[in-house]
């Protein structure tokens, strides 16, 4: 069983509007791999330029900056690696609506190259936000207190950063899910050695 942890980060969003992602870009994907509930170490990391200003709200969330962005690839430069990697894997996002919205979004501004169609149309989707108040009613559903919550080590997480969100999301969606055997990540990859668990997997389709 093949899965991607994933989070994006972006330039803003059109916050109370159906169309939150609308003229706004993803600047940030990152993406961790488990194979039979194991992280492999082979994960996706691009920083990329929007070709747009990052608002300054969103700036304060995570720190990145147009001048950081200026030389980095576009969405465009990178979609048909990313797409490769995602491909018939299940997705784990939390809030995946944010994300896969986005990346469609993304799909979209290709035009005709756009050969992908819809993220949803190679994977399959996960929402641990979701998941997490069917689990937890009443009870706040961020990363941040899923962390405290399940005993997640998340005091790397000064600002959001989507590898870095990826990888404890990880550990929070194997340890949410009840598993018992404690996994390794693996120190080389990730310089952290911090443990997930071993869990069942639900699989949560993301309303459109």
């Amino acid at each position: 069983m093949r899965q991607i942890v994933l989070d994006t980060e972006t330039t803003g969003m059109n916050k109370g509007q159906s169309d939150f992602w609308r003229g706004h870009r993803i600047i940030e994907i990152g993406a961790v791999e488990l194979i039979n509930r194991r992280f492999t170490g082979h994960h996706f990391h691009e920083y990329l330029n929007p070709e747009r200003t990052v608002d300054e709200e969103a700036l304060q969330v995570h720190g990145i900056s147009n001048a950081q962005l200026a030389d980095k690839p576009t969405f465009a430069d990178v979609v048909a690696r990313f797409m490769d990697y995602v491909s018939g894997a299940e997705l784990i996002i939390h809030n995946a609506e944010f994300d896969v919205s986005f990346i469609n979004y993304e799909l979209s501004l290709l035009g005709e190259a756009n050969r992908w169609g819809r993220l949803e149309d190679h994977c399959t989707i996960t929402d641990t936000l979701k998941m997490a108040r069917e689990r937890y009613p009443g009870q706040r559903a961020s990363l941040d207190a899923l962390c405290r919550r399940l005993g997640i080590d998340n005091s790397k997480r000064t600002l959001h950063g989507a590898l870095l969100d990826a990888e404890i999301l990880a550990d929070v969606y194997l340890a949410m899910t009840g598993g018992q055997d404690a996994l390794q990540l693996d120190d080389a990859a990730y310089g952290a050695g911090e443990t997930a668990q071993q869990t069942l997997s639900i699989s949560i389709p993301v309303r459109r």
